[in-house]
C-alpha cells in the first residue's frame, strides 16, 4: 500500500481563533449614537446648576443645529429627557444631544479661527508697538499640538 493518510491541503486546515479579553472602561455617560453621513453629532447645553439655559439652546438652533429624537435610534437605548419641553430628545446631565450638518460645521470652524487669528495679530502688533529702541523684545511665542505622550525634542 502507498500511503493511508489522507492529505489535506492547509487551506482547509482550520485554526483555532484566539479571543481578545474584553478590556473593561468606566461606563461614558456622553455615548452617543453615530450621526448618520454628512452631519455631526454635539452636546449643548440645556441646564446649568439647575436653571434652565434656554438662551444656549435658541443660539444652537439658530446656528444650525437640531435637536437629536430617541425615537430615530429604536433599536438602541439612549438616555432621554423625560418631561418638559425637550421630552423624548437624547440627553443627560443637563445636556442635550444636537445634530449639524457637516458643512454648516465647517463654516463655523472656520469662522472662529479666523476670529482667533485676528486676536492673535492685535496682540503681537500691540506687543511690537511698545517696542522701543532701547528695550531687548523679541516676540519668543510658539504654539505647538501635541496628542498625548511626551514631547520630542
Amino acid at each position: 500500500m502507498e500511503n493511508d493518510k489522507v492529505k489535506t491541503s492547509r487551506a482547509s486546515q482550520t485554526r483555532e481563533k484566539t479571543s481578545h479579553k474584553k478590556v473593561w472602561t468606566p461606563p461614558n455617560s456622553l455615548d452617543a449614537p453615530p450621526a448618520p453621513k454628512g452631519f455631526r453629532h454635539q452636546w449643548i447645553r440645556a441646564e446649568s446648576m439647575g436653571y434652565q439655559d434656554t438662551k444656549n439652546v435658541a443660539a444652537s438652533l439658530r446656528e444650525g443645529y437640531e435637536l437629536v429624537r430617541a425615537d430615530e435610534y429604536p433599536d438602541q437605548d439612549f438616555p432621554q429627557m423625560i418631561e418638559g419641553k425637550y421630552a423624548g430628545v437624547i440627553g443627560v446631565g443637563g445636556l442635550l444631544l444636537a445634530r449639524i450638518p457637516e458643512e454648516i460645521a465647517a463654516q463655523i470652524e472656520a469662522y472662529y479661527n479666523q476670529k482667533t487669528q485676528e486676536k492673535e495679530e492685535a496682540i503681537n502688533n500691540d506687543l511690537m508697538k511698545e517696542k522701543q529702541a532701547g528695550m531687548k523684545f523679541r516676540n519668543e511665542s510658539a504654539s505647538s499640538v501635541t496628542f498625548g505622550g511626551t514631547k520630542k525634542s
